[in-house]
């Protein structure tokens, strides 16, 4: 019997490391040419960014986006971006010729100090 609890109990650790986090689920900051590649319809290709960025639209609070983004402004609109302690988190959904960046220096709708991934400007 307590074999089996002990299986159990390793079978969900396995399943909880195995999950992303809302963020990864949505794809948001995956590459993306059109919206329809966002592979989600809430999520809008930002093709401001060189590779485009999928993001949530029209978030008007971190409350409004997934686990793992926050809402930021860009381009006159809120976006939930996927937020980031180092550039690797940034890049799960991407190439490496359009690879995002980790970076403070955003519009956050409310006040904090969240890093978010940024790719870079320009198509």
């Amino acid at each position: 019997m307590k074999t089996s609890w002990i299986l159990v109990a390793g079978m969900l650790a396995l399943a909880a490391v195995g999950c992303g986090n809302d963020a990864d689920d949505e794809r948001i900051g995956a590459e993306c040419t059109t919206s329809g590649q966002c592979e989600n319809e809430v999520l809008t290709c930002l093709t401001q960014f060189k590779g485009g960025y999928c993001g949530a639209s029209a978030c008007a609070a971190n409350a409004d986006c997934p686990e793992g983004s926050i809402c930021v402004t860009q381009a006159g609109a809120n976006y939930c971006f996927r937020t980031c302690g180092d550039k690797e988190e940034c890049n799960k959904h991407r190439s490496v010729e359009n690879e995002s960046n980790c970076s403070s220096n955003i519009t956050r709708v409310e006040t904090g100090s969240q890093k978010a991934c940024v790719p870079p400007s320009g198509t």
